[in-house]
This record gives C-alpha cells, structure tokens and sequence, in this order.
C-alpha cells in the first residue's frame, strides 16, 4: 500500500489511499466478463453442440464490440462530457445484464447461434467504457509513477480475464459439488456490478481534469499520420501490436495447451487461471521496475526484457509440451507472466512519446488497431489448432514479439525511462 499512496496526484503530494486499490479491485471484477464464455466454453460445446472454433468465434465477438465501443466512446466524448466514474458504472451495470443474458439462451434452437455472438459483441462494447475509463480515472489523480499504475490495473484486468477459470475449477470440484456452467455465469455478471457499484459510489470526482492523459479522447485522424512520422511513437505503437499478436491468442489457446497435459475437469480449469493469472505479477513487477532506475532503464527496458522471454517461451514450445510436467508448469507460469506483464509499460511509453495535443487520439487508435489484430490471430491459431499439433502452432506466435523487438530499439537507444 506505501508504494501506491507515494504516487503523486496533481495538486496533491499523495493520493487518498483507496483511489488505486478501489478501481484495481473493481477493474478485476468487471474485466471478468471479458472471458466468461471462455471458461465454460467445454460445457457449452458438450451441452450444445457447438464445434471447436466456436471458441475464436466468441471471443473475437468481445474484441471486435470492444473496438467498436472504443470509437463510438472516443467519437462521442462520453468520459469528458459525464464523470468517468458514472460511464463505468452504467457500462459495468449493462455489460453484466448483456453477459446474464446468455441464461436466455438455449445453444440448441436455430439462431441462437447469432444471439451468442450479438450479446458478446454487446460485452466488448461495453468494456470500452470500463478498461479504458478505469485508466483515464487513474491518470486524473496521478502524477507521478503512471507505469506502476497502470501496471496493477492492467494486472487486474489479467486477473480478470484468469477469474472465470478458476471459477469454473471451483464449480465442479468437490469442495462445493457439481455446479451447472450457469452458476459461473451468474458469479460473473454479479462480481461485475460489485465493481461498477464500487467505482461509482467510492471514488470521488478526481482533483483536476485529465486533458491529454491516457483513456476515451475525441479523436484526431492526424494522429495516425504522428505514428507513421514519429520515430519514437512509431516503436512504441508497433511493439504494442507485436505483443497484441500474441496475447489474446495464447489467452484462448491455453486451455488447449493445458489439456495436453492434465486430463480432469478441476485440475484443467485450475490450471488456466494459475497461467493467465500470472500476468498479473508480470504488470506489478514490470511496473515497479520501470519506476527503479537502478535496476532497469525505464518502461522501454522493461518491455524489451517480457518481450523477449514470451518470444522464447512460444519458441521452445516444441521441447516444453514434452517436457516433465514440473518444467511444463514452470515454462507456461513463465509464458503468462511476461506475455502481458509488458502491456503496461507500452501504454506509458504511448502516451510518454505522443504529442500532448493527440495523446489521447494516439492511445485509441493503438488499441483500436492491436484489437483488430488479436481478431486475427486468434481466428488464425485456434484453426491452426485444429489441423496441426500445438508443437508447430505455438512457435508462430512469435512473430508478434520478435517484430515488436525490432521496432523497440530507437526506444532503447535514447533510453526512454517511465
């Protein structure tokens, strides 16, 4: 807690100490939705017949509502013209009811495929106003030490994102007995509107208008002309989609990954929560390495060093899913830390190396851009899945990473420090 109240906020010489800690707990609870349908993804394929891709379907579903309500929020102003505090909470409430609505429909009636995908669609949309809202709010009250911030709420919505999993785990283990996929639905939407309620109601106005800080900002298309001529916001931008190749798709291709590995339904679900959740102390540590310059050269430094792990992880693919199983489990906790526990530090060096006026403009076209591109690669690897074995898929997602490295170093030549 010292780390978080050391933070400086403008006009202030700390933040009152719940800021941080409210919107990381409510950032988990609300980014939760983001993989619901994931984790129960084997009950819905067993109980409705859906095929195997069915999984890439649905959570690209989430990633392309989630751009689309990226550039609806930023077009209409919606975080500057209401207090961001009230946007996550409607948007936290609603995007709970979208995933409750999933109880209303049954897999087996002709269209209701089209309904599963409308009310994920619905879920990304709504996390527009959640995930980014959440940073905007954080970067109104601090200052100083924004690439630790942003790690423990990105960190959260990678907690999030592992929650479902191990709600699953919990649900059909023998400590509470068989629990239906609907119960995990339920947990979901009802953690999500906890979040939203406790943003809404705890978090006072922050003390100074953001400005040119990173969340939803009125749009500026020259912003996308500032990335193709700026050197530094260039390498920043393209090693964020570098990452964003490999990201969401390792998140969908773990439990596939896992299940070559352990063979019952607790330990399986179990295991996927323990590796997505490890990006979470990826974000956390980054982060407070960036803020330590003795230790490493700032948030460039930082990126470098995740980035290049996660490429060695997918590159050693081939060796680790034969391995024994303790040095499986190391290799694929190794994988989850470093392949989001970079995310942070780009969003910093993004909005560090943006012109002030455009900064806002800069961050969602990015994310808008790198969702698209997780679209991709996630259609492409869960395919690929299904005709080749993992030992020549994973080793592909490389490519992200390794062209992320590349475009990183004018960052590190100048040593850009969070």
């Amino acid at each position: 807690m010292n780390a978080l109240q050391t933070l400086g906020v403008r006009g202030h010489t700390s933040v009152p100490p719940h800021i941080l800690p409210t919107l990381v707990l409510a950032q988990f609870a609300c980014t939760s939705l983001w993989f619901a349908v994931n984790a129960v993804m084997p009950d819905l394929q067993r109980d409705w017949g859906l095929p195997a891709s069915a999984v890439a379907t649905l959570t690209s579903a989430v990633q392309l509502g989630f751009v689309a309500g990226t550039l609806v929020f930023a077009l209409l102003m919606l975080s500057d013209r209401f207090p961001p505090t009230r946007v996550f909470l409607v948007c936290a409430l609603l995007a709970a009811m979208a995933n409750a609505g999933l109880l209303l429909v049954n897999g087996r009636l002709p269209g209701d495929w089209g309904w599963l995908l409308v009310l994920r669609f619905v879920v990304g949309f709504l996390l527009a106003g959640i995930y980014p809202v959440g940073m905007k709010i954080a970067a109104s009250w601090y200052r100083q030490g924004l690439g630790l911030a942003m790690g423990f709420l990105i960190g959260a919505l990678v907690l999030g994102t592992a929650l479902p999993h191990g709600l699953r785990a919990l649900a059909v283990s023998a400590l509470v007995g068989s629990v239906p996929w609907q119960g995990v639905v339920v947990a979901v939407s009802a953690l999500a509107v906890c979040g939203g309620l406790a943003v809404g109601m705890l978090l006072p106005p922050a003390p100074v208008p953001v400005g040119a800080r990173p969340g939803v900002a009125p749009i500026q298309i020259k912003a996308l002309g500032m990335i193709g001529s700026d050197r530094l916001l260039r390498a920043s931008v393209l090693g964020y989609w570098g990452h964003m190749w490999e990201l969401y798709a390792f998140f969908v291709l773990v439990p596939t990954v896992v299940a070559s590995r352990v063979y019952t339904e607790v330990a399986a679900s179990a295991w996927a929560f323990a590796v997505i959740a490890a990006g979470f102390i990826g974000c956390v540590l980054g982060g407070w390495a960036a803020q330590h310059r003795r230790v490493v050269q700032g948030s460039a430094r930082v990126a470098q060093v995740q980035l290049a792990t996660s490429a060695g992880c997918c590159l050693v693919a081939p060796l680790m899913l034969v391995a024994p199983l303790p040095v499986f489990a190391v290799w694929l906790l190794l994988w989850g830390m470093t392949v989001a526990g970079d995310s942070p530090q780009f969003s910093t060096l993004t909005a560090q190396n943006a012109p002030p006026a455009v900064v806002g403009s800069v961050l969602t076209l990015s994310n808008c851009i790198g969702f698209a591109i997780s679209v991709v690669s996630i259609q492409l690897f869960v395919a690929a899945a299904q005709i080749w074995p993992l030992a020549w898929v994973l080793p592909w997602l490389a490519l992200g990473p390794l062209v992320g490295l590349w475009a990183l170093r004018p960052l590190l030549r100048v040593g850009t420090s969070a």
